[in-house]
């Protein structure tokens, strides 16, 4: 190691230190004080030196830094050294126990990756002792937690951390006297943590300003006082952004008392509530914007737009030995869905919070609309000085903040109020007590849940507690010791604490609260304290009493009155129906109680371009999870979810009565005839139904309804509503059932989003519930818009009324009415909570108004009357549009010279001669073959002139913009050539599975050829095409997807990438996983994805180790270490915010986003997804394009875009919204020869380009040469185009939005009003910003574990495959251990690896996360400790040990000792847990044998393949989408049949012996690698325990086996009979089937 780099700009002293110690010194401290610069040069020449100096000046260092760089070099010499010769552990530990690890880990920074999480922590003292300790461990806590904590172009500038504790009166009293300052008794006096403007005259103001407030409200001003900072280490945003930090002192005056003690409290929330409202509508920007960071009598925040190392050197209070406190909450921030700033920094005033609120806008929407019915003198006589309790503008953590902190303060206890917002899944809950599930019903009467993946640790200063979300998608793990201190955190081992003095391991559980009362000393139980709170009132009485159930009924039988033939298709006529609506969607899902899937994506014009009347739906798309918080799998989770809902008229939300539960509960918003009835019927207080007629009469003189005449009847609506609130209705039912020729239906959307904000307005939203009655609604898209804009209840008459008569029509053969009603409603409901799950959200109640949904072709003014708050970027319609639409769909149903009795075709799902126009059509298929076959430019020029004047004409965004042209053109010939152009190009992530090996395989021919690159899509990819052919062709495909099923991801895998890609998200159905039935799983794909031939395979909707931001940083991470020549790319699909994300992206060291437009192919999705879910790229990628460029982050990374291009001028709008890279799926599979039949899903393709059957895999004719001419036609195109625009390169017109012409749409749909400004918007910065990827990302690699200590003392093992034995300290900073030495073994040994435990190596320590990951055979890596989440993911034969410290006095099999989702993707190996895991263990699990003592909620869950044993307890949910492999669960206590999900597995006793057998030898390995007592007890007394094993195996997977040895018996071959066993199984319909 060089030490003396850059020693010559170094200041004397400083220059003699290694680089390690001078990076860490640097960026914790910045410049040496001046008693280090004298210090040092003496102290390392060895003489005896003095130090005197103030507090603060950097004297501890200045003695200390010498002797810890000398151990460095002790470290780095003797640590290699020594355990070369096998002999390290002594010299280590006794190392350890000076604390050298603890400073080389997490100080040097010479084993810490760079990369950036959320992370949250709480260190308490639980019988509430005071003490500087707390402060100091909290602190180290925090620190631990860096690599947590975001920071952006600068890395001293971080995304926020902080810290909150109780007041620290010890320390003040200490201080204040000094200052002027008395201080009257704890608890007496309030102290807040102000934000202020720097500039002194504004301060000054505002300062007197707030003092004025504090006098009104009776209370005492005793002074300010400016806390010690040192800035130093800031970086230039945080510098200049950093406020005036104050802190105001207020003393108890005019109070009166309270039986909780919280008057004063509340007087001082009063005084900050009114302060803010100075401050409404003002930005942090603003000369005079002024904010409190915290304001109390009990706690204070020390925050600010910090890295976590920052917090304890910037705030010079915290390192005061009189600075004490018994409780600390800690954060770093990762901010990705706002922008860093001083006040966003975490902690809040009550809370830490690392997650998302997914249904953020509905529930600020609702607790708005809730305040005109709150009522309470808790806060003196007017409520109304604290409205509005959510202050707009927060981000969701803060506007969580603002509503737990109000419901704290309105009578209800802390920890009780986090539970209103954060409910568990008590719904479907199999053993809850029932006055447990009293308590949340009676609760979510009163209020929705607060839905989203969220760990929240939280305070009222006395009392503190954590709470995890009901899906436990957060990790929090926590230890106890036994002088009683609590620590928990995002990870394990943030604190060095001696194991013999910890006394409980565990983690928080999904749903479960932690709580400590330090005023009572104690630790309470989640089943005690909830139990108490169960108990409080009579819940369950009150329900009795008051809450309405409906009766179960069938199906509605047919109306008495139903329409005939004639006048049902003119009533559906008037409605917009086409007859694809009846065939393609309202059949499937009468037929097959689900929502219809289709193919190959969608090539129609967005309704706002489309020359045929489009629904008002069709104008918005709907959001979705992506990065920052994960999709829900509502099918195989479904015990978290949720459909009901509630009708009536909310009650008071502070006081606990039993008139609030007087409401309506409906399981699901779709009601039939009868339950509609019913409603109508009801007549109790706060339910008395009023009906609204939502139809417009048609004027007599001009015939045609116009703007002016819907305007005039929503007003009458509106108006209607209200006054029927305000005589005690509780519901409004809005109808259009007598829609004919002479009343128009207005559209439904539009009118119950108009009246749900109207409501809200007028403060009456709560009191009433809208139930719609209508004939429009008749997809899942539609019902899903209705809900999300406030409806309850959706009767939609005329699409039951259609199945009723396709029943009668025999269009559904083998249903009745009544069943297929139920069918069509059943279908409509799970679509529902599929959609409402894509955005991560588990109940409808959390759903309903959320609004999250971007309008793309409404204008302004519409929006802002009835769809208030719902992003729409490009202008477009307003009510006269909507108008002419009502009045075509009238005139098809009433014209009397109407000849054509039918309905309208449709073709938006397939092309028609007569429906909506397609990009892709016969003419335009055949022109694009015929060029790429027979090689002529010429014709591709006559086929891209056709779709580009489609695609200008009406068909997508790009299509508006005019290419203005350079006023010099260049040569053409010093234009960037096609060579080099054609390598930016790439092939979408189609896989083998979805096609045929040979389309697979052409493409990757292809895409090698030329340079550019294929992907091998999530189906993984055959080892045998990673060897070139004999021709010198390479069927190797350069792309290697990573996706959340993790098909066939082994290190032999990701070893053969030149770029790995993270799938968040597909464009065709963003937020959705997939499942690939039994029978299109054929031997050939069954072995590429580890799995079973005739077994069903499931892609879970989430990466089971990507639930926020932080752990995508992490896998990109870990994806770097296994391969770290490969690009990391992460694929991102268009949506609304989707800049901000890719910001966290490039954050997070991606080395390509790409921006995928809804437009993209699939091989399968719903329906909805397919036209209703993302949007076009060319919105996300201007956004994105922007975002970066505005944070400096533009030029870190390659950004590049898909979804539909087809020309080279697609291509050139693409490069000049900001892509430099592009890929292509539709037009590559076009030239293989794709007829676009849309039946990819059905196995039928006739082409055998998509399917498996291989009597239709002989027909494909495509060739690699079909391929290499579209991608060359493609980039001739291109550079034409460049060469007009004045380019020679693509880099220089990335991101020249000045060429592209956005007043062209005006120009050509003057009627629509488009805005394209926001596409082509240009941020004022800076030459200097970087327009395109410039620089590599810094992974950190050289600073990991792996690359300092591990391939070093693993060299003879990689050279010549001699054994290594090492025992190191392990650290939670230390990631991905184990993974780039796993790498070296692939790349030097293939597959096989090395032989089994050829690498011993045994860490002592808590691992961080991804310990051994992907790791292959030969490497064996043991804990003695503990580990974080994803250990082992991706396990490809390598073996993994975890045993407790040889010092722990715990049991292990009732601790927890390695996180969330071990073994994720695991395809070989062995595992053995001497403990108890947390949530997801052995996930998609799929050839790994592991023993565990007990696991938490979702064990096993989508196992494909391998063997799992558990010794002990498992959670809920066990074995959900499980299909291949076997479990073996010791149920002690006979209660796991509960407890596993038994959906597609059987669970039955072990009796078989050799299974016995095996399972034996299993535990039997287990105790002799753990040394567990437990184990050893069960071994001992094996057949007494025998009995009590549990024997889980999926029904799909024992059919297979032993069809598969039946045909073996009968004399076939292995291969001959899985064929067989195959064919057989795919015809069972028993199988798991694909919905």
């Amino acid at each position: 190691m060089d030490v003396n780099t850059q020693s010559e700009r170094l200041p004397e002293g400083l220059c003699a230190f290694l680089a390690p110690t001078r990076a860490w010194f640097e960026e914790t401290f910045g410049v040496p004080t001046p008693p280090q610069l004298q210090g040092w040069p003496p102290i390392q020449r060895g003489e005896h030196t003095l130090i005197l100096a103030p507090t603060g000046s950097g004297k501890t260092l200045a003695a200390f830094l010498w002797g810890i760089d000398q151990l460095f070099r002790f470290a780095i010499i003797f640590g290699i050294v020594v355990i070369n010769l096998g002999i390290a552990l002594n010299t280590l530990n006794a190392i350890r126990t000076h604390n050298f690890w603890e400073s080389l880990f997490d100080g040097a920074g010479l084993l810490v990756g760079i990369i950036y999480w959320s992370g949250i922590g709480l260190v308490v003292n639980i019988r509430g002792a005071r003490s500087h300790d707390i402060v100091s461990q909290a602190i180290s806590v925090l620190i631990n937690l860096s690599h947590r904590g975001g920071a952006g172009s600068e890395d001293n500038s971080g995304d926020g951390a902080g810290i909150l504790l109780q007041i620290p009166d010890r320390m003040l009293r200490t201080i204040c006297p000094s200052i002027g300052i008395h201080l009257p008794e704890p608890g007496r006096y309030g102290v807040g943590m102000v934000f202020l403007p720097r500039d002194d005259d504004f301060r000054k103001a505002v300062e007197h300003q707030i003092e004025a407030m504090v006098r009104d409200e009776g209370q005492i001003v005793l002074g300010w006082r400016t806390p010690p900072i040192n800035e130093s280490t800031l970086g230039r945003a945080a510098r200049d952004s950093r406020p005036a930090i104050r802190q105001l002192f207020i003393g108890q005056g005019r109070c009166t008392p309270s039986p909780d003690g919280l008057a004063f409290e509340r007087s001082l929330y009063l005084i900050r509530k009114r302060c803010e409202r100075l401050v409404e509508g003002k930005s942090e920007e603003s000369p005079d914007y002024f904010y409190f960071a915290s304001l109390s009598s009990r706690t204070i925040v020390y925050k600010g737009m910090l890295t976590a190392r920052q917090v304890p050197a910037f705030y010079l209070d915290l390192t005061s030995l009189d600075m004490e406190s018994a409780l600390a909450l800690v954060h770093a921030r990762y901010s990705t869905n706002t922008f860093p700033s001083w006040e966003r920094a975490h902690p809040y005033r009550t809370l830490a919070h690392n997650g998302e609120i997914n249904t953020i806008r509905g529930n600020v929407n609702w607790m708005r609309a809730r305040q005109p019915q709150i009522e309470t003198r808790l806060f003196g006589p007017d409520i109304s000085r604290v409205f509005p309790v959510i202050r707009p503008g927060g981000s969701d953590s803060a506007m969580f903040d603002n509503c737990l902190e109000f419901l704290s303060l309105g009578g209800r206890s802390i920890a009780h109020a986090a539970l209103m917002m954060v409910p568990e899944p008590w719904d479907k809950h199999e053993s809850m007590a029932d006055d447990l599930k009293a308590f949340y019903a009676y609760h979510s009467t009163l209020m929705e849940p607060w839905d989203g993946p969220a760990a929240m640790i939280f305070t009222d200063g006395i009392r503190v507690g954590a709470l995890l979300d009901r899906n436990g998608l957060r990790p929090a793990r926590y230890l106890v010791t036994r002088d009683d201190l609590l620590v928990l955190s995002s990870e394990a081992g943030v604190l060095d604490i001696p194991p013999e003095q910890v006394v409980r391991r565990d983690r928080l559980r999904p749903g479960r609260m932690l709580l400590i009362d330090t005023a009572a000393g104690q630790l309470i139980a989640d089943a005690t304290f909830k139990a108490q709170l169960a108990r409080e009132r009579p819940y369950r009485q009150w329900l009795n009493d008051q809450l309405v159930l409906l009766p179960s009924q069938g199906a509605a039988p047919a109306d008495t009155g139903s329409l005939d033939d004639q006048a049902l298709d003119r009533q559906l006529k008037r409605f917009g129906y086409t007859n694809e609506d009846v065939q393609v969607v309202i059949n499937a899902m009468a037929r097959d109680a689900i929502e219809p899937i289709g193919s190959m994506g969608t090539d129609t014009p967005l309704a706002v371009l489309s020359d045929r009347p489009q629904l008002l739906y069709n104008f918005f798309k709907q959001l979705f999870a992506q990065v920052t918080n994960p999709p829900i799998d509502a099918l195989r989770e479904h015990i978290v979810t949720s459909s009901a809902l509630y009708l009536g008229a909310e009650g008071n939300l502070v006081d606990p009565h039993p008139d609030n539960c007087r409401r309506l509960r409906l399981d699901t918003p779709l009601i039939d005839a009868n339950t509609l009835d019913l409603i109508r019927g009801i007549r109790q207080p706060g339910l008395c139904p009023v009906e609204l007629s939502i139809l417009c009469p048609l004027p007599e003189n001009q015939g045609s309804l116009t703007s002016d005449d819907l305007e005039a009847q929503l007003s009458r609506l509106f108006a209607e509503a209200e006054q029927a609130v305000l005589r005690g209705a509780g519901i409004l039912i809005l109808s259009d059932r007598s829609a004919g020729p002479d009343w128009a239906a207005m559209p439904a959307l539009l009118a119950c989003a108009g009246l749900h904000h109207h409501l809200i307005r007028r403060g009456l939203r709560t009191r009433v519930s809208l139930v719609l009655d209508s004939g429009e609604p008749r997809e899942v898209h539609h019902f899903a818009l209705l809900v999300g804009y406030g409806v309850s209840a959706i009767h939609p008459y005329l699409a039951l009324e259609t199945v009723r008569a396709q029943v009668r029509r025999q269009f559904l053969p083998g249903l009745d009415e009544a069943s297929a009603v139920n069918n069509y409603l059943k279908a409509g409901t799970k679509g529902l909570v599929k959609v409402l799950s894509k955005m991560g959200i588990s109940t409808m109640q959390s759903y309903q108004g959320a609004q999250i949904f971007e309008a793309v072709g409404i204008g302004p003014d519409l929006i802002d009357r009835y769809f208030c708050d719902t992003p729409s970027r490009i202008g477009g319609i307003g009510l006269d549009a909507i108008a002419r639409t009502v009045n075509t769909f009238r005139q098809a149903a009433d014209d009397p010279n109407q000849t054509d009795p039918g309905l309208d075709s449709g073709g938006q799902y397939r092309w028609r001669s007569q429906g909506e126009e397609h990009l892709f059509n016969p003419l335009s298929v055949h022109m694009l073959q015929q060029a790429v076959r027979s090689g002529d430019y010429k014709q591709y020029q006559a086929y891209a002139h056709l779709m580009n004047d489609t695609s200008r004409r009406h068909m997508t965004l790009r299509g508006l913009f005019d290419l203005i042209p350079a006023r010099e053109s260049v040569p053409l010939d010093d234009v960037e050539p096609v060579e080099a152009i054609v390598r930016r190009f790439k092939t979408g992530a189609m896989s083998y599975g979805s096609l045929s090996q040979e389309a697979h395989e052409t493409l990757a021919i292809a895409m090698n050829r030329l340079g550019g690159k294929s992907n091998t899509g999530e189906g993984g990819e055959d080892p045998q095409r990673f060897e070139p052919l004999t021709s010198g062709d390479s069927r190797c495909s350069a792309i290697k997807q990573v996706a959340s099923g993790r098909f066939g991801v082994t290190s032999n895998y990701l070893v053969h990438a030149q770029e790995l890609q993270i799938k968040m998200a597909q464009g065709a159905k963003p937020g959705e996983g997939g499942q690939l039935p039994g029978r299109k799983v054929y031997p050939w794909i069954a072995k590429t994805r580890h799995a079973t031939p005739g077994v069903g395979l499931i892609s879970p909707p989430p990466h089971h180790d990507i639930y926020s931001i932080e752990d995508l940083a992490e896998l990109i991470h870990d994806l770097k270490n296994a391969n770290d020549e490969a690009r990391i790319s992460v694929k991102l699909v268009s949506e609304a915010g989707v800049g901000t994300i890719a910001a966290g992206v490039a954050k997070g060291r991606a080395d390509v986003i790409l921006i995928s437009g809804y437009d993209g192919g699939t091989g399968a999705s719903p329906l909805s997804s397919i036209r209703h879910a993302g949007l076009p790229w060319e919105l996300g990628l201007a956004e994105t394009h922007q975002t970066l460029l505005l944070n400096d982050l533009r030029s870190r990374i390659t950004v590049e875009t898909d979804g539909k291009l087809l020309t080279g001028r697609d291509v050139a709008v693409a490069a000049l919204l900001g892509a430099e890279e592009f890929g292509f799926a539709t037009g590559p599979l076009i030239a293989l020869g794709c007829i676009m039949m849309r039946v990819c899903n059905l196995d039928t393709c006739p082409v055998g380009v998509a399917t498996q059957n291989p009597d239709l895999r002989c027909r494909f004719t495509g060739k690699p040469e079909h391929v290499e001419n579209f991608m060359r036609f493609i980039a001739m195109d291109l550079r034409e185009i460049m060469a007009e625009l004045g380019f020679r390169t693509i880099n220089e017109m990335v991101g020249r939005v000045d060429r592209l012409d956005s007043q062209a749409a005006a120009r050509a749909h003057p009627d629509l009003k488009l805005d394209l400004s926001r596409l082509v918007h240009e941020p004022d910065i800076g030459r200097q910003i970087g327009r395109y990827g410039q620089f590599r990302q810094d992974h950190g690699l050289s600073q990991s574990m792996d690359q300092q200590i591990l391939l070093p003392i693993c060299q003879s093992a990689l050279r010549r495959g001699l054994p290594v034995q090492a025992t190191l300290p392990i650290h939670n900073v230390n990631r991905v251990t184990g993974t780039s030495l796993g790498s070296a073994i692939t790349r030097r040994y293939g597959p096989d690896g090395l032989p089994e435990d050829t690498i011993q190596l045994t860490f002592v320590g808590s691992a961080g996360q991804s310990f051994a990951a992907f790791i292959p055979r030969g490497l064996t890596m043991v804990i003695e400790g503990e580990a974080n989440d994803y250990i082992g993911k991706g396990l490809s034969g390598g073996k993994v040990v975890v045993r407790p410290d040889h010092r722990a006095i715990f049991r292990s099999e009732e601790n927890v000792i390695v996180g969330n989702v071990a073994f994720y993707g695991a395809t070989a190996g062995e595992a053995y847990i001497a403990g108890a895991a947390g949530e997801r263990f052995c996930v998609r699990n799929s050839g790994l044998d592991a023993v565990v003592e007990a696991v938490g909620d979702h064990g096993c869950e989508y196992m494909t393949g391998g063997r799992v044993v558990v010794l002990g307890h498992t959670g809920r949910n066990f074995a959900a989408g499980m299909s291949g492999g076997i479990a073996y669960v010791l149920d002690a206590d006979n209660a796991f049949a509960r407890r596993c999900n038994q959906e597609t597995v059987s669970c039955e006793k072990l009796t078989d012996p050799v299974e016995a057998r095996q399972v034996y030898d299993m535990v039997a390995r287990h105790c002799r690698w753990t040394q567990s007592t437990y184990a050893a007890s069960i071994l001992a007394h094996w057949e007494d325990w025998l009995p009590y094993f549990m024997r889980v195996m999926p029904r799909d997977y024992q059919r297979v086996l032993e069809a598969a040895k039946a045909m073996r018996q009968e004399g076939l071959d292995p291969e001959q009979a899985l064929m067989a066993a195959f064919t057989i199984n795919a015809r069972d319909l028993a199988r798991v089937s694909g919905n």
